[in-house]
């Protein structure tokens, strides 16, 4: 596979690189990705962002087609973890970007894992939940995931068993995107500050390496 393109954000000499890939049908310039890009530099970790090949094929041609296969994507995030080097590197991302960084995790040696709401299964079909490759997992791994996402919810998850290296972190009325709904009191951006300090607080556990988490 040729060399994926990378965008970055944070400092240059950071101790720590964590890797985002983007939800299905979206790219990597998406508004929550990019905050998280910038939050998670803001703490002192070196950000790298990616597409996935029809991704950036459409952004070159203009074409629309359907998401890679699932061998392309593992096969993408491959690549890019060989580019970083898996030494000092944490993936993840958003819905698919962060399931796709998990089932290659441990074949990798990658540090850890940072999923951004995890699709558990599509909207409105709960009899197709899939928990894999969550229920194997030997790679640290968090998942941030809203309370009420649609793509499994906080009452479908607790009835489910997941690998001991897996923890939960609840967005307080989040969908999949972390916003609350549009009667609630709270903002989206207060849960996506949320979830930047978890994630900064599960890196900092796992590599004894001080991040400027508030």
């Amino acid at each position: 596979m040729p060399e994926v393109k990378l965008e970055f954000d944070g400092p240059k000499r950071a101790p720590l690189t964590i890797a985002l890939a983007p939800a299905s049908g979206q790219s990597y310039q998406v508004e929550f990705l990019s905050y998280f890009a910038k939050s998670l530099g803001e703490i002192g970790l070196r950000v790298a962002r990616f597409d996935f090949p029809y991704m950036s094929d459409r952004n070159t041609t203009g074409r629309r087609r359907s998401t890679d296969s699932e061998q392309v994507l593992l096969d993408t995030w491959r690549q890019v973890i060989k580019q970083l080097g898996s030494e000092k590197l944490f993936v993840g991302g958003k819905s698919q970007g962060g399931r796709t960084a998990a089932t290659v995790a441990d074949e990798c040696h990658v540090q850890g894992v940072v999923c951004l709401g995890f699709p558990f299964h599509a909207t409105g079909k709960p009899d197709q939940y899939r928990v894999e490759p969550l229920d194997t997992i030997q790679t640290p791994t968090i998942v941030v995931q809203g309370e009420w996402d649609t793509f499994g919810d906080k009452g479908e998850v607790a009835s489910y068993a997941f690998s001991p290296s897996v923890q939960f972190k609840w967005m307080k009325e989040g969908d999949h995107s972390f916003q609350p709904p549009k009667e609630s009191k709270r903002l989206r951006e207060e849960n996506w500050d949320i979830a930047t300090r978890l994630i900064g607080r599960f890196i900092m556990e796992i590599t004894n390496i001080e991040l400027a988490v508030k």
